[in-house]
């Protein structure tokens, strides 16, 4: 069982880092996976972690991104409050949209923590040596291409940690062409994902879909639940879901553990 920050507090523990899983994480039932692939891989290499559980909610970031302000101040103080009350001071999270809000939005807000995305703390974890894979795993020889997610990419920079993580998978990484700092979001980002969307000649996550089993790869390497969802949708437009998967890097690094 994963202890909730409270179980802690109970005992006057404070965890060395805490593991936002955020709304996808929690109820989407695709994204659930990835979070118990990331916690498998925390349980295995011994790190002190916990969940606010109950206590968590959203972060607000669709709410801000919708235009409604009023809504994510609100969460965001909510969450700060309960965060500054266990004396959180490390977040990780697999998710790039809370990643961005809890790291460049809750500072000015009063809520300072050092946040990680999952990626770049998988990275850290494989340069410390805590993570080593089986030989031949199931990824070996196969060709594997990376969506760069918005949140990750264009917003925070980030492009080497995710990349540097598949290269212990034996594969071989295709590239899109639109990819890094040229990537082209799955279709998701600035709450579309919660709304229709406007009229157009085509969906952005059919392009990228396209453009993702165009590589020949037959793994989707992905970074983000909101990405995870948009990029399988377009898979299944070509027709091709049966030998294209979809599959985020910490699911990839979980099946390959030693």
């Amino acid at each position: 069982m994963i202890k909730t920050m409270a179980e802690y507090a109970a005992n006057g523990e404070t965890p060395e880092v805490l593991f936002w899983v955020g709304c996808a994480g929690s109820f989407d039932q695709r994204a659930q996976k990835i979070t118990r692939a990331f916690a498998t891989i925390l349980e295995k290499v011994g790190v002190q972690f916990a969940i606010l559980g109950k206590e968590e909610t959203c972060t607000g970031d669709p709410a801000r991104r919708a235009g409604n302000e009023f809504i994510f101040q609100m969460m965001a103080q909510n969450n700060i409050q309960v965060l500054n009350m266990y004396g959180v001071k490390k977040i990780v999270t697999a998710c790039p949209h809370c990643f961005n809000t809890l790291k460049n939005e809750y500072p000015a807000l009063g809520g300072n923590y050092e946040v990680i995305h999952h990626t770049t703390f998988l990275q850290s974890l494989i340069d410390q040596g805590k993570i080593t894979m089986q030989e031949g795993g199931t990824f070996k020889g196969k060709k594997i291409t990376y969506h760069d997610s918005c949140y990750l990419g264009r917003a925070n920079n980030i492009y080497e940690a995710p990349r540097k993580v598949l290269e212990l998978l034996d594969a071989e990484l295709v590239e899109m062409k639109r990819c890094r700092s040229n990537g082209l979001c799955c279709g998701a980002g600035g709450a579309q994902m919660f709304k229709e969307e406007e009229k157009g000649t085509t969906r952005i996550n059919i392009e990228r879909g396209h453009e993702a089993v165009a590589t020949g790869a037959s793994v989707i390497a992905s970074n983000c639940p909101f990405c995870m969802t948009m990029l399988t949708d377009g898979v299944k437009e070509t027709g091709r879901e049966d030998e294209v998967k979809v599959l985020d890097i910490a699911e990839m690094i979980a099946a390959n553990m030693k």
